[in-house]
């Protein structure tokens, strides 16, 4: 019984995957990438203290969020539509798009592999990859009015 019960349950889970909403995926994992810039920032301006093992900790997980971005889920065909502030531009300009992403992995990566040792390497490379999300906010996002 016990076995019939994990089974239906991997297949509901299997089955939830394979519906999900791309808006609903790629505002989770946006959200999830400004909550850990965010965390970065409060050490950049001084209202938390600089720890370097929690600033790495905070920059690997960045980084494993911009790996999980998949333009082709995240914003296939037609999701476009609906409660989302994607730009049209991201479907005109896919390659472009992808390009800004890929920019922000690499210095996500140089981050971690060269992890700042004080305040003011790190708010070096957070002007860095914050510049990149401003690049593509700017590019390929709707403004909230």
């Amino acid at each position: 019984m016990r076995k019939l019960v994990l089974a239906i349950s991997m297949l509901a889970l299997v089955g939830s995957a394979a519906f999900a909403d791309p808006v609903q995926d790629r505002q989770a994992l946006m959200k999830e990438r400004g909550k850990l810039a965010g965390q970065l920032s409060k050490v950049v301006k001084g209202e938390e203290d600089f720890d370097a093992t929690a600033v790495l900790t905070t920059l690997k997980a960045l980084q494993a969020n911009a790996e999980r971005f998949d333009a082709e889920k995240l914003f296939p065909a037609g999701s476009d539509k609906g409660d989302t502030t994607a730009a049209p531009k991201i479907w005109e300009d896919m390659a472009g798009f992808k390009a800004t992403e890929d920019k922000l992995l690499t210095n996500v990566k140089a981050a971690v592999a060269s992890p700042p040792t004080d305040v003011d390497a790190l708010k070096a490379q957070l002007n860095t990859i914050g510049g990149d999300c401003g690049t593509c906010h700017q590019s390929y996002r709707i403004k909230k009015g």
